[in-house]
């Protein structure tokens, strides 16, 4: 016959030992090195999957000319400017490879919604139905090795029929020529075309060597009373 002494201690000492094993336990699970929660293992979030075109720099900055694809060419966009309706996309073809480019057209645009659907638009060469001032026809340009070639999509945000869904696009692909490879680049913005459904783009031409890379298009000019005759440079929409 057990006294009640003897069980109660028995009953002490069981209680004890279970929570010494269970502190244990948690304890080592919190040092398991298997435990990737929060840091994208197999049972993490997954990495998006929209290509990147880009590499990062050491300091954590991306860097769009940092990797040359197998085109030799590399296409990003350098910003935009808004005024009166008229969206302008200045973008830059930059020669990445150790060979001459040749480029002698238009650039090939393709627009995208939200959901990465491809969204129907016609595309104008030289922009005559939506603006003037970049309908030059292309001529024949051939980049040397770290030579730029520059264009513009224009498109304007304008709404002219109320029955009629206004169209967006966030996402843009440039390719230097119909058949060539297509990039993705930044359109700075949502592509508002309104219910025009159209946008144009101007013919590529070289960059002046002497122009610094711009990362964004310089703002226009203030209006002047006297016209200038001047070209504005290689940067300015």
């Amino acid at each position: 016959m057990i006294s009640r002494g003897t069980a109660a201690r028995r009953r002490s000492s069981t209680a004890s030992a279970t929570v010494t094993v269970f502190t244990a336990a948690l304890t080592l699970g919190a040092c398991l090195p298997g435990d990737h929660r929060g840091q994208g293992g197999p049972d993490g979030p997954r990495p998006p999957t929209t290509p990147t075109t880009a590499a990062a720099s050491p300091s954590g900055s991306v860097d769009p000319l940092a990797e040359c694809p197998a085109s030799g060419v590399r296409i990003r966009s350098t910003g935009g400017d808004a005024a009166m309706g008229l969206r302008a996309l200045g973008l830059e073809l930059v020669n990445c490879g150790e060979r001459p480019y040749q480029l002698n057209g238009y650039p090939v645009l393709h627009v995208f919604d939200e959901e990465r659907e491809p969204i129907m638009l016609r595309v104008v060469n030289g922009a005559k139905e939506i603006t003037s001032g970049f309908d030059q026809p292309p001529r024949p340009v051939t980049l040397a090795a770290g030579e730029r070639a520059t264009a513009v999509v224009l498109w304007r945000n304008l709404v002219t029929d109320s029955t009629v869904v206004a169209t967006n696009g966030e996402f843009l692909t440039v390719a230097p020529a119909a058949g060539q490879p297509a990039e993705e680049v930044d359109p700075d913005g949502p592509i508002d075309l309104g219910n025009t459904g159209r946008i144009g783009v101007s013919a590529w031409k070289k960059a002046d060597p002497s122009t610094a890379v711009p990362t964004r298009p310089a703002p226009p000019p203030a209006p002047s009373a006297v016209p200038s005759s001047v070209s504005p440079p290689d940067s300015v929409l």
